[in-house]
């Protein structure tokens, strides 16, 4: 049952020869009617106080659990961004490491090729080297050969009437093949140099 103040203070007793004194019952209600509605009063603004909090309750709940889906959210685009960053990562890798393997594998065929192509170079200065040998000594043979032929192979035989200018040319022919014997010895390569030329191409 639910008292008022005003409820309380207008309650009526009996009367009886042994009863209450009723101007005590009266101010005892009194003090019973204004605690009681002190008592509300105070009760209402609790009940005021709760349903303020109930409501901040309610707003710090909604709050966190929008929070809590915020951190849900951040901490799977984070694993998803770290899972991608992985996978990148190792794609960067393995095309590193293909390419590295690339890289290894074309210096490995430049430097064969490269080697044989010195082989080939090696070969080719040994040919020019011998070839060259070869027709110095074959000069040098023909040089000498022909140093030591005779020069009166090359005149002419005098004339009677004209002796003293057939011994002229004679004489002048002499010296023309002793200077062009000469100077062939002098200048065909592989004489007196042929050391230091044979040096120079080694």
């Amino acid at each position: 049952m639910k008292l008022t103040a005003l409820e309380i203070k207008q309650q009526q007793f009996e009367k009886s020869i042994r009863g209450y004194d009723p101007a005590e019952v009266n101010s005892y209600l009194n003090l019973l009617a204004s605690e009681w509605e002190h008592m509300t009063g105070r009760m209402r603004e609790l009940e005021s106080q709760v349903d303020k909090l109930n409501d901040k309750l309610k707003h710090y709940e909604r709050v966190e659990e929008a929070l809590h889906e915020t951190l849900q959210t951040a901490k799977n685009s984070a694993e998803e961004k770290l899972s991608s960053a992985r996978r990148e990562a190792k794609l960067i890798v393995e095309k590193a490491e293909l390419d590295a393997e690339k890289i290894i594998k074309e210096a490995y065929e430049a430097r064969r090729e490269i080697r044989q192509n010195i082989l080939q170079l090696t070969d080719k200065r040994t040919e020019i080297i011998r070839t060259l040998r070869s027709f110095l000594e074959n000069a040098g043979d023909f040089v000498h050969q022909f140093s030591k032929d005779d020069a009166t192979l090359f005149t002419l035989p005098e004339l009677p009437e004209t002796g003293l200018i057939n011994k002229k040319n004679t004489e002048h022919s002499k010296k023309e093949v002793k200077k062009d014997s000469e100077t062939t010895t002098s200048t065909v390569p592989g004489t007196k140099k042929i050391d230091d030329i044979l040096d120079e191409i080694d």
